[in-house]
């Protein structure tokens, strides 16, 4: 339904763009004629992602970035303005996140979350805003939330990322209104279940649970990536120019169903939770 130009004036700064969610909206993007410049810890994902867009004739770049440093991502930005002329758009797709009892939770594990998520996103929405800001020019931010964050109700068991995605969810509508007089336009997009490579395994602890998450779904189904990469490419582009603060939840109803996408973890017995925790530790 989109035409095959609907970014062609669109220079993104996508960060982790190079696997699950963000490598789709990647390729989508650049389908649609934008020109993408990926950020990430890994470096392999990032080139891996940026040859496939090469490959079908898109223009693309990464830099490896750790968001939670502000000097860092200053330092991203910069190459990415150097290499596509001037960034326009921004969309705030790192994260982190996996389940655990919080009781059980550190310090460190809780700070690593919220340093990505909240930091991180904060981090390169100012570096960007700041050279819209002083050059006068008009740009998009985009963020990527989580239901139970738009749902302001929370959830058990990842508490980390919802008090993140929450304080995102926030920056978005309180930047909406701060920023409009600069033409720049930001809104937010709250999925729920997406299977994605890696992030997938840390919030599924059995195949037991994950069809039990999949039966007690409204649509008997979980999302598949080019729905929300399709969604995303819509609110970039010039189509939605007057939405600006808003959140558009793509779950099927999920929540709609029930508050709190992982509260249904309380019905693991403890024999599983000492397994799930106890990979985490060694990986960790």
């Amino acid at each position: 339904m989109f035409q095959r130009d609907l970014l062609k004036d669109r220079a993104i700064f996508l960060t982790g763009g190079g696997t699950g969610l963000g490598r789709s909206m990647a390729l989508r993007f650049a389908e649609l004629g934008a020109r993408l410049f990926l950020i990430g810890r890994r470096e392999d994902p990032l080139r891996e992602t940026c040859e496939e867009i090469l490959r079908f004739g898109g223009a693309a770049a990464y830099a490896t970035c750790d968001v939670r440093d502000y000097h860092a991502v200053e330092a991203a930005a910069a190459k990415a303005d150097q290499q596509f002329g001037e960034i326009n758009t921004l969309v705030n797709n790192a994260a982190g996140n996996f389940i655990a009892r919080t009781e059980k939770l550190s310090a460190n594990a809780f700070n690593a979350v919220v340093g990505i998520v909240l930091n991180g996103s904060f981090h390169c929405t100012q570096a960007f805003a700041k050279r819209w800001i002083s050059r006068k020019l008009g740009a998009n931010v985009l963020n990527i939330v989580t239901t139970y964050a738009a749902a302001n109700c929370g959830s058990g068991f990842v508490v980390p990322s919802a008090c993140a995605k929450a304080g995102v969810l926030a920056m978005t509508t309180s930047l909406a209104v701060e920023w409009a007089k600069y033409d720049i336009r930001i809104n937010a997009i709250a999925p729920g279940p997406f299977p994605t490579e890696g992030a997938w395994s840390r919030l599924m602890p059995s195949k037991q649970f994950e069809e039990h998450s999949k039966e007690k779904h409204p649509m008997k189904r979980f999302g598949r990536h080019e729905e929300l990469a399709n969604l995303a490419a819509f609110l970039l582009s010039d189509m939605a120019e007057y939405i600006n603060g808003e959140c558009v939840v793509i779950d099927g109803a999920q929540w709609l169903r029930g508050a709190g996408e992982f509260n249904d973890l309380l019905l693991l017995p403890e024999s599983t939770w000492e397994t799930v925790e106890g990979a985490r530790e060694k990986k960790s």
